[in-house]
């Protein structure tokens, strides 16, 4: 399509368009929409005078600043002509600071950016409406082909259609204030100062030759005990600030700011707000920026995303025939986008409403710990970007620079793991018999060939109504114990990775088939008896398990210690109880699932009896050293669960218990639960328990790179990883991932009939060496960039 014919498809699709809000993403969308057809009539609506201030810097990513590069060279020429530009991250903890580099950032004055557009608006003559509120939504949908709604995070047009947009608000605890300063920091500067109220962190940054944006942040019973809800017990007028607390917090970090002054605009105490919207849409009304979506502050700017969606909205207009497709290819377009970088900043915000947890970290630790926190950074990206900073926390971590953190030792119990990789039970379903199957053979002697520190096998029933399925295995026989001590015995012919087998009692998961395509089994139509604490199926579908009395209660104890019994026999070097995943004992620890009003049920403390009472009877005939590990669901992902104050309490008492170590999963407790599944979503609760208790913790879940699992260790949210579905994918992923960077210590040991397989086999075109096309190479960006403002001009 040609430029006339572009404009002309533009122009039909919506010849005259409303936008609410003169933001940098009102502006910059009314600009873009002009430029692409200049006979578009557009009409931008804003409440504020042209020269009102608000906010202060803002942060650019590389690939916006290429996009408006591209969209707009005039405005990109503007913009970047005053950009602050820096590339080392600074870390201030514990009276030390640790700099991290090679990271590229570009920031400007919220201010001038907006006095850009609105220059640029002026030349391309979009009509922009200061002091001029907007009329009411649906009025300007009659008047106008387009309305785009870029009114902000309190957004009036969304909560005109909340039928339509349905939108969900998600308001956390911390209290933050946005100030800037006249301390011109030379790099992205995070400060975090334990006082005896708590933790206050700072997210600083500069943005012009002469100012800083600097946010304060405060858990909210710090934020209380340091005095700021006394102070800001006066709620502040339009554009007023707290003035009393902006005193506070010049005070207490003083020591950072070097005799320079905070500066207030409009700055009050908020909780930060999550927005997500099912539908970005209402017929001819769209939403742009914060009125559709938000991200946390300490991973992405709101003006920055709202940049990408103004250029994104503008674009679908002109490339597609109708106003109804347009939209939904916007949408299309900027929803995956958008909640990729929900997830990274949900997670940065996570860990900084947690900060407290990590306040006994040392300062190379902490600081990699933070960097990592989005899981968006990872070490292996954090090595390309300053090898240096890597190799620093690696010595730190008690390793030695250059080999990766998984492939360290790690002593539990008695027993010495070469690296720091779990294969989890993975169920194979192919015990019809309740014996171990060929293929379960197979498959752990391949895992234990593969390279893992330690290999688990299950789902393994203690009694015949304890299967979770008809197809899985048992540990209540003579038989099955020899079978399963063959099974051992064949495996280490080969291998000296240690194995060990899990040990559950389905309850009221159990009598179902093999799980089918979708993941889910099915009731059984000649099942068996189920029990659980409570008469509560899993789900309609389910039948209705009795309510266990103290004799089926007792026989479940007898039942565990009888099958760890046998597996000590069997050889077996490790143990996992399953306390997790809606099991049995599970089924006893959450409230969601346990309603009994005896001894059993309750108060925590009556829910953890039968689990306890099972745990003390294993690890009484468990032999001394070799390591007992239960595996809990720390999280139910539904309301009314397990809270994290009720899952440390229930670890501390396993720990307390006999527990050497804890596997900490969360979920499939209750059918309607709702987790937030995305890469490592589980490790904060492995980090939350490995804290709490000081045991060590296996993390698990969505952890299938080892560039994920090196940066979990690495920044001491667990002790090892636990890689299942990797796995299945490539039993010896363990192996590979050492082949990938080229590793061969101790912890990456392969077998001596496949080591001629150790290399990674060369690519296509391994062999071609690239001549020299440039007269003179230009030298490598240097990894540490500090801001140094330009001097005045005189």
């Amino acid at each position: 399509m040609n430029e006339a014919a572009t404009a002309e498809a533009a122009t039909s699709t919506a010849r005259r368009i409303a936008v609410i809000g003169a933001g940098p993403g009102g502006l910059y969308f009314a600009a873009l929409a002009k430029q692409l057809a200049p006979d578009r009539e557009l009409t931008v609506f804003e409440r504020d005078a042209r020269d009102d201030e608000f906010g202060f810097g803002v942060v650019f990513s590389d690939e916006t600043l290429d996009g408006i590069a591209r969209a707009d060279p005039r405005v990109f020429a503007a913009i970047s002509a005053e950009f602050a530009r820096w590339s080392d991250i600074d870390i201030r903890y514990a009276g030390e600071v640790r700099t991290s580099g090679g990271h590229g950032f570009a920031a400007l004055d919220r201010n001038r950016l907006r006095a850009i557009l609105q220059q640029r608006c002026a030349e391309l003559a979009v009509d922009v409406r200061y002091r001029t509120p907007a009329p009411p939504v649906d009025r300007l949908a009659a008047e106008y082909d387009l309305v785009v709604a870029a009114d902000g995070i309190r957004s009036g047009t969304r909560a005109t259609h909340p039928e339509s947009f349905r939108p969900e608000l998600d308001e956390r605890h911390c209290r933050y204030m946005w100030l800037a300063t006249d301390k011109v920091f030379e790099a992205f500067t995070f400060i975090v100062e334990q006082y005896d109220f708590g933790v206050l962190q700072v997210h600083a940054y500069p943005y012009s030759a002469t100012r800083s944006t600097f946010i304060v942040e405060a858990a909210a019973d710090a934020w209380r005990r340091a005095g700021f809800e006394a102070l800001a017990a006066r709620e502040p007028a339009r554009g007023e600030s707290d003035l009393a607390s902006v005193r506070r917090c010049a005070e207490l970090l003083a020591g950072h700011l070097d005799g320079h002054r905070l500066i207030p605009n409009a700055s009050r105490w908020i909780r930060f707000t999550t927005v997500r919207n099912a539908s970005w849409r209402h017929r001819n009304v769209v939403l742009l920026g914060d009125a559709a979506h938000s991200a946390h502050f300490s991973i992405g700017s709101g003006t920055k995303l709202a940049l990408e969606d103004a250029l994104a909205l503008a674009a679908a207009l002109s490339e597609q025939p109708t106003l109804e497709e347009a939209l939904a290819a916007y949408e299309a377009e900027r929803r995956p986008v958008v909640e990729s970088t929900q997830r990274a900043a949900q997670a940065s915000l996570e860990w900084f409403e947690t900060i407290g947890r990590r306040a006994g970290q040392g300062a190379d630790q902490f600081a990699f710990n933070l960097l990592t926190r989005s899981r968006r950074v990872t070490y292996g990206s954090l090595r390309a970007r300053d090898p240096a900073f890597v190799d620093a926390v690696d010595t730190a971590f008690g390793g030695s620079p250059g080999t990766p953190p998984m492939f360290r030792p790690l002593r539990l119990g008695a027993l010495e793991l070469r690296n720091r990789v779990v294969v989890p039970p993975l169920a194979t379903f192919t015990s019809p018999d309740a014996l171990p199957s060929g293929f379960d053979r197979a498959q752990l002697t391949g895992h234990a060939l593969g390279g893992a520190g330690l290999v688990l096998a299950g789902m393994t029933a203690v009694s015949p109504e304890g299967r979770a399925t008809d197809r899985c295995p048992g540990l209540w026989t003579d038989h099955q114990e020899a079978a399963w001590r063959q099974l051992r015995d064949a495996v280490r012919a080969v291998s000296d990775t240690p194995l060990g087998i899990q040990l559950t009692h389905a309850g009221r998961r159990g009598a179902s088939t093999a799980p089918g395509p979708d993941g889910i089994g099915r009731p059984l139509a000649d099942g068996w008896p189920l029990i659980a604490p409570s008469a509560i199926p899993w789900d309609a579908d389910s039948p209705v398990p009795h309510e266990a009395n103290d004799i089926q209660s007792a026989a479940v104890t007898a039942d565990f210690a009888a099958a760890a019994e046998r597996a000590a026999r069997a050889g077996f070097d490790v143990l996992e109880l399953q306390f997790g995943h809606g099991h049995l004992l599970s089924s006893f620890l959450s409230p969601l699932t346990n309603h009994r009003t005896d001894h059993y049920g309750g108060p925590l403390a009556h829910r953890l009896r039968l689990p306890l009472e099972v745990l003390t009877a294993v690890r009484a005939v468990w032999p001394a050293g070799r390591p007992l590990l239960v595996r809990i669901s720390a999280s139910d992902w539904a309301p009314g669960g397990t809270t994290e104050e009720e899952a440390v309490a229930i670890c501390r008492a396993l720990a307390a218990a006999g527990a050497d170590a804890l596997d900490v999963s969360t979920g499939e407790v209750v059918a309607h639960q709702r987790p937030p599944y995305g890469r490592g979503y589980q490790t904060p609760f492995a980090e939350l328990v490995r804290t709490a208790t000081g045991l060590p913790t296996v993390a698990v879940g969505a952890i299938s790179g080892y560039d994920d699992a090196d940066s979990v260790l690495l920044a001491g949210r667990a002790d090892l990883v636990a890689v299942g579905r990797a796995h299945l994918y490539d039993p010896l992923w363990t192996l590979h991932a050492a082949a990938e960077r080229g590793h061969t210590g101790p912890g990456a040991r392969w077998p001596e009939p496949w080591r001629a397989g150790s290399r990674k086999p060369p690519g296509p075109n391994a062999d071609r060496v690239a001549p020299r096309l440039h007269l003179l190479r230009e030298p490598p960006a240097p990894v540490h960039r500090r801001w140094s403002p330009p001097p005045p001009e005189e």
